[in-house]
């Protein structure tokens, strides 16, 4: 399986693709010809993602974390009969089907896409800039679509590959594209402008995102107008000097029309005044009076860019569009949820709210998500009517019926009319309801039990009230946890080891007080080839969630080994006393085993004089099979003890040859952790394991600037007191102030695993963005902090850590670990899981 995919939208007559039609625009040589009137409506390159096979078209695509090639038989085992490579393969196993060569896959899918864009003639928008790309599409979006149909990138597909991707969509029913472009280093942007194409431009903000690819601002902002080398109109703010300065020099060179705004009362085409209101902001331009139900700077500035490209739009007339009524539709904006989030709901539910924005293609994304988790749990789809699809109800109906089936939706819940007027089509428990109050009156007769519940619906549904009826309510104290940031630190470690050597993920501890099933269901679903935990109880957790990875269980006990053998568990043997346990208990039945080795630790493992007893006993027991030798290093990040950790590379290799020498089958064999994959290249043997790096720690300065922080973990404010010189705060009344002071109250305390020992100011929290110290002791569910000086109000969110407060830091205050504090988070604190 491959990491990314790209699936595209059912492609009209007039752009129906041959798979001979597509050799010939990219300019391929088929290797394999079977049949050349194929038909190509779907391009991907995960094989885990696959939902129209018959008419799909694999690209091999390799990057520097993985080669598609590695999947083709994968792809061809899952349906998938076109296929596009960059490599010479053997053609024998692949009967019945067409493969096409060029010289790199990725170019050859974004020449056919800039060749799909090139076939129509309609206004496209082309978004850049280093923050909020993404918000502004999808307000445009939100802002046009009652009028015009619309064609967007789904979320943020704005990469080299997200971009062909979006494009692809395109149909004749489109009356107006909106694609973002994102560049993270040189050279990227001219070619996703060839893709785009872009009749009219915005640049939106420059900021310090993606900056590590660039040698100055100057550099990153002159690669980003790029994208607007053949735009007619390019609207942009001029409060930012450094843009300002670029994009007239720019334009002068380009012969560009330019539509400036400001809102801080520079000269400029577009002058708005802003008014921040409680729960709203208002921006007047001329007599027009516009309000957003936003009042923070971002979204002002996003709102501002937005206003000045529909004002340019009627000032032009480049395309029909009733003024008043997109006006009025910017007081209906909605907060953009950038990430697919999985929350727990009630009676053993999970709810994965995703209902900002409904359109197919998110719907495909979103239910792909929904069918890798969740295992053991039935799939229901609460979805609303999709609007300005460009498809006739009865073939959109029949796109999301198929969808239904490939992604094993058990219950399927219809809000609107549409769906209900084809329901013959739906072979699944199907519910249909008018509206979403309809189905509010009617929640209370419903059941939702032991259920995965996806929501998708268009904005004026109102869906976020369907959540509030689902979603658990619990502590207010939540523990996020990043998936895409495990991901990337998977990847960074992947890229370190040699191709052939196996990664062994470790989830023990509740995955570092992560939560084992999510965080293992992420890395199985990223071709991890091993999981180690700590106890068979954690092991059988993952079985029973539909974990297939083999599982290492790191401490086997003799009261566990029915568990080990159920659940098709191997344990770690350290000494021939449970050997010997273990063979009883079997009786006779296969098992592998892992076979631990003291290399130095002087912790768990056999020491060399007893290998020959092992292998003595293993002998008699031809029914146990040795699955990998492995040992511990002590100090595998400290320099001062290289030798020691050098020692033991040498005594593991020698000891462990004693045994793989032994034995007719292969035997794998591992001894790095972590730090050792980074700083002991040279010993990768056949696998390593993977621990605290995957949640975003390493030592090493170099690799720790790639990993992300996996988790952050927040609470809320409870109240706020105002507190005398003379009154005391907390128990023991440890807590004073020598000035009048806000002091908050914060929902968490030692029972959800905040250290006592950051009370009375050894530690602080961030409250928007600023640090509130702690003030008094720590109780058992609250703590007080300080925010005389800090601008917050009851119900604000805290960081106790994450973000801009590491855990590093919290960790160097309490003298320990990152270890310690990740694992005494208590169970009590809800873990909440989501993905971009």
């Amino acid at each position: 399986m491959f990491s990314m995919f790209l699936c595209g939208s059912k492609i009209n007559k007039m752009t129906n693709y041959s798979i001979e039609n597509i050799a010939s625009i990219i300019k391929g040589t088929f290797v394999l010809k079977s049949n050349g009137n194929d038909k190509i409506a779907h391009l991907l390159f995960d094989t885990r993602k696959i939902i129209f096979a018959e008419t799909s078209l694999f690209f091999a695509l390799k990057s520097n974390k993985n080669n598609g090639h590695k999947y083709l038989l994968d792809a061809y085992e899952a349906g998938i009969r076109n296929f596009l490579v960059s490599e010479t393969i053997d053609v024998a196993p692949f009967k019945n089907a067409n493969i096409i060569l060029v010289e790199n896959t990725q170019l050859a899918l974004q020449y056919l896409s800039t060749h799909h864009r090139n076939l129509f003639n309609i206004t496209i928008i082309g978004i850049t800039g280093s923050n909020g790309k993404t918000i502004v599409k999808e307000w445009l979006f939100q802002l046009f679509a009652n009028q015009l149909n619309v064609c967007k990138n789904p979320k943020s597909y704005n990469s080299q590959v997200g971009v062909p991707l979006s494009v692809w969509q395109l149909n004749n029913q489109h009356q107006l594209g909106i694609f973002e472009a994102g560049i993270s280093e040189p050279n990227e942007m001219q070619t996703l402008a060839q893709i785009i194409n872009p009749t009219i431009g915005l640049f939106n903000y420059l900021g310090n995102a993606h900056s590590e690819g660039f040698t100055n601002d100057e550099e990153k902002l002159s690669e980003k107008l790029q994208l607007f080398t053949h735009v007619k109109q390019l609207v942009f703010c001029v409060d930012q000097p450094l843009v300002n300065d670029a994009i007239q020099s720019f334009a002068n060179h380009h012969h560009t029309n330019l539509f400036s705004w400001s809102k801080a009362g520079n000269d400029a085409h577009f002058q708005f005044e802003v008014n921040e209101q409680i729960h709203v902001t208002e921006i007047n331009y001329k007599q027009h009076k516009i309000i957003i139900p936003f009042t923070d700077e971002a979204s002002i500035w996003n709102a501002c860019s937005c206003l000045a490209l529909v004002l340019m739009v009627h000032e032009l007339q480049l395309f029909p569009l009733n003024l008043d009524t997109v006006l009025a539709e910017f007081k209906n904006l909605q907060a953009v949820e950038m990430r697919l989030q999985l929350k727990e709901a009630n009676n053993n539910c999970i709810v994965i709210n995703d209902s900002y924005s409904n359109d197919i293609d998110s719907l495909k994304i979103a239910l792909n998500f929904l069918l890798h988790q969740g295992n053991g749990l039935n799939k229901t789809l609460i979805l609303s009517d999709i609007f300005q699809s460009g498809l006739i109800d009865l073939a959109l109906c029949e796109q999301v019926n198929e969808l239904i089936k490939v992604n094993q939706i058990s219950k399927f819940i219809s809000i609107g009319n549409m769906f209900e007027k084809h329901k013959d089509l739906f072979q699944v428990n199907t519910q249909f309801y008018n509206n979403t109050q309809d189905f509010i009156d009617a929640f209370s007769s419903l059941t939702f039990e032991n259920e995965i519940i996806l929501l998708k619906g268009a904005r004026q549904f109102e869906f976020e009230k369907i959540n509030a009826l689902l979603e658990k309510r619990v502590h207010e104290t939540v523990f996020e946890i990043n998936l895409n940031a495990l991901t990337n630190n998977f990847n960074v470690y992947r890229k370190l080891v040699e191709p052939k050597t196996k990664i062994m993920a470790m989830v023990k501890a509740f995955s570092y007080g992560t939560g084992s099933y999510e965080i293992a269901k992420t890395l199985a679903f990223n071709q991890v080839d091993y999981f180690a935990v700590a106890y068979a109880d954690e092991g059988v957790v993952l079985r029973k969630a539909g974990i297939k990875t083999p599982i290492m269980v790191m401490n086997p006990e003799k009261s566990s080994f029915d568990l080990i053998v159920k659940y098709n568990l191997e344990p770690a043997i350290y000494n021939l006393s449970i050997l010997n346990d273990l063979i009883k208990a079997i009786n006779g039945q296969e098992i592998g085993i892992h076979i631990e080795l003291d290399s130095g630790m002087k912790r768990l493992g056999f020491d060399e004089p007893q290998l020959q007893d092992l292998l003595n006993t293993l002998a008699q027991n031809n029914h146990i099979q040795i699955k990998s030798i492995l040992s511990h290093l002590a100090a595998s990040e400290a320099h001062e003890h290289d030798a020691f950790t050098q020692n033991q590379i040498a005594k593991f290799d020698a000891f462990s040859q004693k045994i793989t020498n032994a034995f007719p089958y292969k035997i794998l064999r591992h001894i790095l952790n972590s730090s050792g994959i980074v700083r002991f290249k040279n010993a990768q043997f056949d696998m390593v394991r993977l621990g605290i790096g995957l949640y975003g720690i390493d030592p090493a300065l170099e690799v720790q600037k790639q990993l992300q922080a996996i988790g952050s973990l927040k609470t809320v404010i409870s109240q706020i007191r105002n507190i005398s010189v003379d009154e005391s705060i907390g128990y023991g009344r440890r807590g004073t102030v020598n000035k009048p002071s806000r002091i908050a109250i914060v929902a968490i305390g030692y029972a959800d695993g905040l250290d006592r020992k950051l009370s009375n100011g050894n530690g602080y929290m961030l409250v928007n963005g600023k640090k509130a110290p702690i003030i008094g002791s720590i109780c058992m569910d609250m703590t007080m902090i300080d925010v005389t000086e800090i601008n917050c109000q009851e119900g604000d969110e805290v960081i106790v850590f994450g973000g801009e407060l590491g855990i590093e830091v919290l960790a160097e205050k309490l003298g320990t670990i990152p270890y310690e504090i990740l694992t005494s988070i208590s169970q009590r604190v809800k873990r909440v899981y989501y993905a971009e």
